[in-house]
């Protein structure tokens, strides 16, 4: 099957051969990944260039402010009631894997609002390198990197960046600046990944937006049809590759 822009894919494992029905509810499309990663703009990004087309609206986790819905707000990206905050009170990674009532509730809460619905994006606090969504709370998850985090954290691995169903690696436009090879960098989180979809953006690179755009749309699609089945990606690697190389004596 030829791959979209920017060679992305729903995965393979996502689908299923028997037919399914239409789905009504909106994909929840979950972004997480470590503090200052870029999560917010990239939401900002999707907001930008899909609300045309797409009825969107968006839950932001932080711990004991709103920041990060007022940052979206103030963007202009969307209507203000749109977007709404959870206050998590705790660890970041809580609220959307442990106990994930509170995003629930504002997800059912703006799906009553704006029956039209599309898409709702969720917002992860900023956690680090292990903090995943709860399949429960969202469809499909996208983890992000940037590149001024270090050339070497794609490499790293962690369940997130080898078994989410997109990995960004962000502000490539960076690199010169952080002393990155986004090239290799990219490279390292492709063989992370066993054939899971990775794009290098920025958004000053207008190919690598229309990747992500063209993904969000394949991915809404798939959902609609009923062919998307949420992937756990871990809290811990079931199947990290330093346990299989552990085993190779």
């Amino acid at each position: 099957m030829p791959a979209p822009p920017g060679g992305c894919s729903v995965p393979e494992h996502h689908h299923h051969d028997h037919a399914h029905a239409h789905v009504e509810r909106p994909l929840r499309l979950g972004v997480c990944g470590p503090v200052g990663t870029g999560k917010s703009s990239l939401i900002a990004l999707l907001c930008r260039e899909l609300s045309e087309r797409l009825s969107l609206a968006v839950v932001t986790n932080d711990i004991y402010t709103d920041e990060d819905a007022r940052f979206l707000r103030s963007a202009g990206v969307l209507a203000a009631d749109r977007i709404r905050a959870v206050e998590t009170g705790a660890c970041p990674h809580t609220a959307i894997r442990d106990d994930i009532s509170a995003n629930l509730l504002e997800v059912e809460e703006l799906e009553r609002d704006y029956p039209d619905l599309d898409l709702v994006l969720l917002e992860s606090g900023g956690d680090n390198l292990t903090a995943t969504f709860s399949p429960a709370l969202v469809d499909a998850q996208v983890f992000v990197l940037d590149v001024a985090g270090g050339g070497d954290v794609a490499r790293k691995g962690g369940p997130g960046i080898e078994r989410a169903d997109l990995l960004v690696v962000n502000k490539t436009d960076l690199a010169p600046y952080v002393g990155v090879d986004v090239v290799q960098m990219k490279a390292d989180a492709v063989a992370a990944r066993d054939g899971r979809p990775v794009i290098a953006l920025s958004r000053t690179d207008r190919a690598s937006i229309d990747a992500i755009v063209a993904w969000v749309l394949e991915v809404r699609s798939s959902h609609q049809h009923g062919l998307l089945v949420p992937v756990d990606p871990g809290p811990m690697a079931a199947h990290s590759h330093a346990g299989e190389h552990a085993h190779e004596h």
